[in-house]
């Protein structure tokens, strides 16, 4: 698994520019939703909530489009074992999704409008993910919102054991367990006002 680690500026500037007033957007609060309309076993999305996950889902005429994660915490990888621990100016994105048939309408940049006023009025100044290196289509959505990879993270899987290598702290990890995953500490450095908050 190869990973970039990147953050993406909290703006207020419009991604939709005001199209797409049909679609609403709204946090879903646990057990609003059955968790099969997520495409996700209940235990996983019942594991998110009771870390402090938050979600948003875009809806058109009351049809779920798709959705949207955040944590203000740590963020315990489930794909491989790592923990993802964002400062207090940043939170944590993960599972964005816009279903296959509503990816080409206004879904997506309703969805991230509304993440970015929810995240401002929680005073994060960025939202920090991991994108798989080798998903073109999630790297350049996510420069065109102004992201900047700030560390590359890859991981070598074996039966228990996994090694990480990284271009950041703790750069190289032997780990056989959760116990002792590798622990990321994201702190952006860069000036949001240079990203497309101006733009």
């Amino acid at each position: 698994f190869r990973y970039y680690l990147v953050a993406q500026p909290v703006t207020t500037v419009s991604f939709s520019k005001g199209r797409g007033a049909a679609f609403v957007v709204r946090e879903i609060m646990e057990g609003e939703l059955d968790a099969g309309q997520f495409d996700r076993p209940a235990a996983v999305i019942a594991e998110r909530y009771r870390r402090g996950g938050r979600c948003l889902a875009a809806f058109k005429n009351d049809v779920l489009l798709g959705y949207l994660w955040f944590t203000l915490g740590d963020y315990q990888e489930d794909e491989v074992r790592a923990v993802f621990a964002p400062d207090a100016s940043a939170a944590w994105d993960f599972d964005v999704q816009v279903f296959p048939q509503h990816q080409f309408t206004m879904a997506f940049p309703r969805l991230w409008d509304s993440a970015n006023l929810v995240l401002d009025g929680l005073g994060v100044r960025w939202s920090c993910s991991r994108i798989s290196a080798f998903n073109a289509a999630s790297g350049a959505a996510h420069r065109r919102m102004g992201a900047e990879r700030i560390a590359t993270a890859v991981f070598l899987v074996c039966g228990k054991w996994q090694l990480t290598l990284a271009t950041q702290l703790p750069f190289v990890q032997l780990s056989s367990s959760a116990a002792d995953a590798p622990r990321f500490r994201l702190a952006p450095t860069l000036d949001p006002r240079q990203t497309v908050a101006t733009k």
